[in-house]
């Protein structure tokens, strides 16, 4: 009882593999009469034919984590660069004053300190201090 041209066909019709097909015995007339893949999705329909699960370790999915806000962290590297592109914005800022004898040295020391230590948001509010210093 060669069957493996019906497995072939088999195979055809379901796209599986020839392992995962089985002939129930007691069906086996009607499969040997099965000529067109029609007839065998008719069989598998019937339960003549069992086509086997997959064999292997299934994958496994992996549970997306939503980012809350306390998992957010800031890159060094760009507070850093902000602090770096305001210091050196001031510092500009202060030269100037100080060539064209509007502030003091010792007032330009004092405004550098400041500056390192961030005691200023922007060159406007530098502005506004130098402002008050001159009154």
């Amino acid at each position: 009882m060669n069957l493996s041209k019906k497995k072939e066909l088999a195979k055809r019709t379901f796209n599986v593999g020839e392992d995962r097909i089985v002939f129930v015995e007691s069906r086996i007339k009607d499969i040997k009469e099965a000529i067109t893949k029609q007839d065998m999705r008719d069989l598998k329909r019937d339960k003549a034919i069992i086509i086997k699960e997959k064999k292997g370790r299934k994958k496994v999915i992996k549970k997306k984590r939503r980012r809350s806000t306390g998992n957010i962290r800031k890159k060094v590297k760009t507070r850093k660069k902000d602090y770096m592109i305001l210091t050196r914005k001031l510092r500009k800022y202060t030269s100037e004053m100080k060539n064209q004898e509007k502030i003091s040295k010792e007032e330009v020391s004092d405004i550098r300190k400041k500056i390192r230590n961030k005691a200023f948001r922007s060159k406007a509010h530098l502005r506004e201090y130098i402002g008050g210093l001159r009154k």
